[in-house]
């Protein structure tokens, strides 16, 4: 059948990563989304889900939360429910930041990250933050809503260098390659 599909209706996104070795402070990674409507899909986040905050609709959730990477499997968990977002809502883009606290940390500074974004069983991406290494955060999905109500995801990963506050404002940007 050609011209004819659901899109994605329900995603998780999961990330993972090993606890510091003995003595170092704990490394703290952070799943967050940013929901983008269409009058400004490109500009300011209509609003943010992560740690401490959720969706105004219940449509996503951080399902599971570490801050030491400590956990058995996937660290972090966040669904996203696509399909009972307001049709306003045309672009979802989930990023994750490194805590800079006590000290200023990057990818390369992460034992064993990887991310993946799924729908039921089917992988729609997985990653291990290999190509930004010298970032301290990074979007790793972004979900887009066409014309007909269908949502797609766009892969890719795209590093950043900025501190956690400041990557909520940027993280939305369009490319710039």
């Amino acid at each position: 059948m050609t011209g004819f599909s659901k899109g994605i209706r329900k995603a998780e996104v999961a990330l993972r990563w090993d606890p510091s070795p003995t003595g170092q402070p704990p490394t703290d990674l952070d799943l967050i989304a940013a929901t983008f409507v269409s009058e400004d899909a490109y500009g300011t986040p209509a609003y943010l889900v992560h740690f401490d905050s959720r969706s105004p609709d219940g449509t996503i959730n951080l399902n599971r939360d570490s801050t030491d990477g400590r956990g058995f499997g996937w660290d972090e968990v966040m669904t996203l429910e696509l399909d009972r977002l307001d049709s306003r809502y045309t672009r979802v883009v989930v990023g994750v930041v490194i805590q800079q606290r006590p000290t200023r940390r990057t990818f390369v500074d992460v034992l064993n990250p990887a991310t993946r974004i799924r729908e039921g069983y089917t992988i729609l991406g997985e990653d291990d933050f290999g190509s930004v290494l010298g970032s301290t955060a990074a979007t790793i999905a972004e979900f887009v809503r066409d014309g007909a109500g269908t949502w797609t995801h766009l892969p890719g990963v795209r590093g950043f260098d900025e501190d956690p506050a400041t990557f909520t404002r940027v993280m939305g940007r369009a490319h710039q390659p």
